[in-house]
């Protein structure tokens, strides 16, 4: 990921509950007034506002739809160039705020998650955002603010399907998200939130055995290994810590833990973000293991002038040494430890191919 980021100063992006509200704010203006604003400005939770300008403004029979184009900045977001519409009408006296999943947008239909089964995906951030605007919004035209709002995504069926949306159980489209109301680039928050509502979401299913995996690899072969649900992967990809010490606080009965050679070999270590930014394989250490294993020294020096775990291992198979087995029954330790109990922890190493090549644990 890392090696993907623009070397310049990184612009910030609004995330999809920003443009929703600033949409909301201005339909429910036009359908007061019968005149859309040129631009909105939305108040962020955290302080501070921003201005979003209107793509699409149309009042028809007693409806109003306003239109943002989503800027996610530098940041790599799927949803970057989206167009975020909210449909806004009157609602029935006292029923408050009431949201609809427009086109594109998914619904809920597994528990666990913050949003009810049955509702639209609209987090809990974006609705008190839209929530604040509408209240902003009717005091000052002296309204209740009883709405009517349907958001939608044009697109975001098949946008969502390079998200992990459906594994969670959200169907027919893309998420509003946003606790912030501002998406920083690169940012690893967003994938580590993924992974733990996976995590919510498979206990609240009642699901005993989860696999975290590192790669796409890993995962399809720990899958086929035990016949796994989606519900029951999360892919960790880089970031064990965050899986390991959210898995702490919310526990299962059995986690497997699969991965390549060289990132099992890093957790192996104590290193608890895997990417090749903030840790290196310690080929030393490898080439250590390899000794530890009865490897005779012209080997065990073979490995030190390695210039991979690969090329480690590789020295290792030559000697038939089950070098993969020992660094998993060393990550293992680290995982078990990070854990602080309560889990049945298996760690499974495989190759490129998705043949199983290390394995330890319950």
């Amino acid at each position: 990921m890392d090696s993907d980021i623009p070397d310049r100063p990184l612009r910030k992006g609004w995330t999809t509950g920003t443009c929703a509200t600033a949409a909301v704010a201005a339909a429910y203006e036009a359908l007061l007034t019968g005149r859309f604003p040129e631009a909105v400005r939305v108040a962020l939770p955290r302080g501070g506002e921003t201005t979003q300008a209107l793509s699409r403004a149309e009042l028809v029979d007693g409806a109003a739809t306003a239109g943002v184009i989503k800027d996610a900045g530098d940041d790599p977001d799927v949803t970057h160039g989206a167009v975020v519409l909210a449909t806004v009408r009157k609602g029935a006296a006292g029923t408050g705020v009431r949201f609809h999943a427009g086109d594109g947008v998914g619904t809920m239909t597994l528990p666990g998650l913050q949003v009810p089964v049955g509702e639209p995906a609209i987090n809990p951030g974006p609705r008190e955002m839209i929530r604040k605007a509408i209240i902003d919004v009717a005091e000052r035209f002296d309204e209740e603010g009883d709405v009517s709002v349907t958001v939608a995504i044009p697109g975001g069926a098949a946008l969502a399907k390079k998200t992990l949306n459906a594994r969670l159980g959200i169907e027919g489209g893309l998420s509003i998200l946003g606790t912030t109301g501002v998406v920083q680039p690169y940012s690893c928050a967003s994938w580590i939130h993924s992974i733990h509502r996976g995590i919510d979401v498979a206990r609240a299913a009642g699901l005993d055995h989860l696999a975290a995996a590192t790669g796409s690899t890993s995962e399809a072969a720990v899958k086929a290994l035990y016949g796994l649900s989606d519900q029951a992967l999360l892919d960790m990809g880089d970031f064990a810590g965050g899986t390991l010490k959210y898995l702490r606080a919310h526990p299962v009965a059995r986690l497997t833990l699969a991965g390549g050679f060289a990132k099992i070999a890093k957790l192996a270590q104590g290193a608890l973000y895997l990417h090749s930014s903030k840790s290196q394989v310690d080929i030393a250490a490898l080439a250590g293991l390899l000794g530890a294993l009865g490897a005779p020294p012209e080997m065990v020096a073979r490995a030190e002038n390695a210039t991979s775990a690969a090329q480690v291992l590789a020295v290792a198979n030559d000697g038939a040494y089950p070098l993969a087995d020992l660094v998993a029954r060393r990550a293992r330790e680290v995982a078990v430890a990070t854990l602080a109990g309560g889990t049945a922890v298996e760690v499974l190493i495989f190759d490129r191919q998705g043949k199983l090549i290390g394995r330890t644990g319950d």
